[in-house]
């Protein structure tokens, strides 16, 4: 009987052990699912727009002829020549702008977001850090349009009568300053949000170590803190010039969309990859509407490269030891 007994009781334990198992099993390949069918809009998205791109540069476009693909990366001239019965297209001056305009954003909204996630985290009272916090999640959830709305109507006014002052000429407040503001209050509850949980997540015994040591508040906030969270805030970096490079409606609304360049001077129009792509954009044919894919081939080689890059760095700089 006893024997009976260990036996029920063993096989009982391998039923549930089993079950485990089982419920393991349909688990990983929930996951595994939901991996691929996220992979695989992903993978068609980039298939889709690279089939309708390379088509302005190996079909003869209607008559028109192929478009060069060294000249198409390296012009300074959008179309040089009548829309439709010209294949001269360039987007080397837009890559420039485009870059140019999300770094300059970035150093706007790095030092601000990174600043205001350490005042949240570790300055502020708590009932005004909960407020602050919930005012940063509200902005990281209006639409782009909005932004782009307020842009067009504050941003520009700001942007011209700035320019008149200096008594320099604006077409309107379009511009790279506009842009640049523009994506630099679009980028910044992104980073102040990321950065702020990467603060609050620096261990206590860190920085209370830092104060045993001598150190004063503030000297430990920017000298231990802010260092032992630079991957995360480096990380948030990454997202914010991620969204300044992919951004398009807000940045058509106050770019002022130039058709040459690079353009580098703050008051003078410019236009970026996105806005170009959006410009015109099933309101055209042929060999203007292909050629918008091409541009969209160019911004996800431009948004990849950028982010290999930040990432190498990222790894750098979170393997520095701080000291």
């Amino acid at each position: 009987m006893e024997l009976v007994n260990k036996f029920s009781t063993k096989f009982a334990q391998i039923k549930k052990r089993n079950k485990k198992e089982h419920i393991d099993i349909v688990v990983r390949m929930f996951f595994l699912i939901s991996t691929v069918i996220s992979a695989s809009f992903i993978l068609i998205i980039i298939v889709f727009i690279s089939m309708k791109g390379i088509i302005p540069f190996i079909t003869d476009n209607n008559g028109i002829g192929s478009v060069n693909v060294i000249r198409f990366l390296t012009g300074s001239i959008w179309l040089s020549g009548t829309a439709f019965q010209s294949n001269l297209y360039s987007v080397g001056f837009i890559i420039i702008n485009t870059l140019y305009i999300a770094l300059l954003s970035l150093l706007i909204s790095l030092p601000l977001g990174v600043l205001t996630a350490l005042f949240i985290a570790k300055v502020a009272p708590k009932k005004l850090a909960e407020f602050l916090r919930t005012v940063v999640e509200l902005l990281a959830s209006i639409p782009s349009i909005v932004y782009g709305l307020f842009g067009s109507g504050v941003i520009l006014v700001f942007v011209y009568n700035f320019a008149d002052v200096l008594g320099i000429q604006s077409k309107g407040g379009n511009s790279v300053m506009a842009t640049v503001l523009v994506l630099s209050l679009m980028t910044l509850p992104t980073i102040t949000a990321i950065s702020e949980v990467s603060i609050r997540s620096v261990g206590k015994d860190i920085e209370h170590g830092s104060l045993a040591l001598g150190a004063s508040k503030t000297q430990t906030n920017f000298k231990v803190i802010l260092a032992s969270a630079k991957s995360g805030i480096f990380a948030s970096a990454i997202l914010g010039i991620g969204r300044a490079l992919g951004e398009a409606t807000a940045v058509s609304l106050v770019a002022g969309n130039a058709k040459s360049g690079p353009t580098l001077a703050f008051f003078e129009t410019t236009s970026t990859l996105t806005s170009t792509m959006l410009e015109g954009l099933k309101e055209t044919t042929g060999i203007d509407y292909d050629i918008r894919f091409s541009v969209g081939i160019v911004l996800m080689v431009v948004i990849m490269l950028t982010n290999v890059i930040l990432n190498y760095i990222k790894k750098k700089v979170g393997n520095v030891d701080v000291k």
